[in-house]
């Protein structure tokens, strides 16, 4: 087997495996180093015991900060990736997402427009398959309307929904890459909200069922608990990364290409280039101090009701039902900064990670009981997302510590704006508002987490301000690119998948000589 390909892919999430696909599919000789394990569809099982299998575990993440990002929860491990345990929410960013220092003097701007990326949303989404419906989602920037239907509405959205119009806001169905109906050969969705496990019978769009295949098809070579440990210029041209490093089995090993693509996620992509540095140069992208730098996580945090008909809270995906964007254009409205949006009615059950039954530690006992029992038929939720800004002093570097191989692990720090944090208290209270004019008799919230891993290689037009150029190719090297959420100047309020793939998308083509 040749250690030498046109292109070495490093990490098997959705970036990695639709560039494998793509441009394996373009003729290219591809190979993508993962470093958790092999997944086939046929192993996932629909438990949470099972999806926390499925997330974050080794080399270890240590976090500082008042709003820290959630690595073990957000990040994933083997084929998929994060990807593989996400919940489906597919939402373009709006137009002004790509220029917030440019219109409001915060944070960085995008080096491209969102029409330099709407091609390859729609390119995108016909490929996946994405359900919903454009018309009634008033927000949404131009782009061709969903392959598939909306999925149906259940009890749930339906009386979340009557909060929002009585409060004089607008819902539309929530765009999902899950399939309302068979979509290329794929099943529908059985709505039993189990996304989280990966769902088994890939109605849900993750890399499994969408890019994997295709990528087989087209010989890409494909190695499992491989983990790359670093980088490797050439000696005879700085600006040339000759090889990538990794152990498996024991091994140390290296792969040889003309091309090499870091699309590990965030938090490992900038953890493997740092690691990169010698005595002689500096990490790759770190020629002006901008690796790692400019981390950023949606704040975000669910709203709990109980209401006195059945909402039957298990019903649907785990996504949600309905999307209300009504506020998000209006970054400077009063009380905060930034977008935010609503995901409605998500499918939730009483027990473990994210369900219910543990966030209200003030009913115990033999209270407990009977309290499940009502919310298990009488429990409305829904989750709000807010932007975060860029900041250069929020960052990943290498932690002290070491691995067993003598790999540093990644560090990250991250706090939150105050006036990002004042628009997710301002939005939280206004949830709690729908949630009683919805009909709800008592509301509740769940702490703010941090969704989402975005930043900290930053693309941009200026290589003293940024670390990749507009296709992702890092500034100071003639051949290393970056994938994925990494390279986004900014956050937006929307879940970050359909934009990361769009990204690879337009990176596929750039590679290919298409653009």
């Amino acid at each position: 087997m040749s250690d030498k390909h046109d292109v070495v892919i490093v990490g098997a999430g959705a970036a990695g495996l639709m560039l494998a696909a793509r441009l394996a599919e373009g003729g290219q000789s591809v190979a993508v180093l993962e470093a958790g394990p092999e997944r086939q569809l046929s192993d996932l099982t629909s438990s949470q015991i099972w999806a926390r299998k499925l997330k974050w575990s080794e080399p270890a993440v240590s976090e500082s900060g008042d709003h820290k990002i959630g690595h073990a929860f957000n990040a994933g491990s083997g084929t998929g990736g994060s990807a593989i345990h996400h919940y489906g929410v597919w939402l373009r960013m709006h137009e002004g997402d790509f220029s917030l220092n440019r219109d409001h003097g915060l944070g960085l701007d995008w080096p491209l427009s969102y029409a330099d990326l709407a091609p390859h949303y729609d390119r995108v989404q016909s490929e996946v398959g994405l359900s919903g419906d454009a018309e009634q989602e008033r927000w949404r920037p131009k782009g061709a309307p969903y392959p598939m239907p909306p999925l149906p509405l259940f009890a749930q959205s339906r009386v979340l929904a009557r909060g929002f119009e009585k409060t004089g806001r607008h819902t539309s169905p929530l765009p999902l890459a899950i399939n309302s109906e068979p979509y290329q050969g794929r099943r529908s969705c059985q709505y039993d909200g189990w996304c989280d496990a990966g769902c088994p019978i890939g109605a849900l769009g993750n890399p499994l069922v969408v890019w994997l295949p295709r990528a087989r098809a087209a010989g890409v070579r494909l190695e499992h608990n491989a983990r790359v440990s670093r980088v490797i210029r050439s000696a005879n041209n700085a600006q040339h990364i000759e090889s990538v490093e990794y152990l498996q089995g024991g091994e140390r090993k290296t792969l040889r290409a003309d091309r090499i693509v870091i699309a590990a996620f965030a938090v490992q992509s900038v953890r493997i280039l740092l690691s990169s540095a010698t005595e002689q140069h500096a990490a790759p992208g770190n020629h002006s101090d901008k690796l790692g730098r400019y981390l950023m996580t949606h704040p975000a945090a669910t709203v709990f009701g109980l209401f006195e008909e059945e909402t039957y809270p298990h019903q649907g995906v785990s996504a949600g039902q309905l999307l209300c964007h009504d506020d998000y254009d209006n970054k400077n409205a009063s009380g905060g900064f930034g977008a935010s949006q609503w995901m409605i009615g998500h499918a939730i059950k009483p027990h473990d990670l994210l369900g219910y039954g543990t966030g209200r530690p003030d009913i115990s006992g033999a209270e407990l009981e009977p309290w499940l029992k009502r919310a298990a038929r009488h429990l409305g939720n829904m989750t709000l997302v807010c932007e975060d800004i860029a900041s250069h002093e929020n960052r990943i570097t290498l932690s002290d510590r070491l691995d067993s191989d003598g790999i540093p692990y990644a560090h990250t720090h991250h706090d939150l704006d105050p006036a990002a944090a004042a628009r997710w208290t301002q939005r939280m209270s206004e949830g709690a508002d729908i949630m009683r004019a919805a009909g709800a008799s008592e509301v509740w919230s769940g702490p703010r987490i941090g969704m989402h891993i975005l930043g900290g290689a930053v693309m941009g037009d200026d290589p003293a301000q940024s670390v990749t150029d507009a296709f992702g190719r890092v500034h100071d090297t003639d051949n290393l690119y970056i994938a994925g959420t990494a390279l986004f100047p900014s956050s937006g309020a929307v879940n970050p998948t359909f934009t990361l793939t769009a990204l690879a998308s337009r990176q596929a083509d750039h590679l290919l000589g298409k653009s």
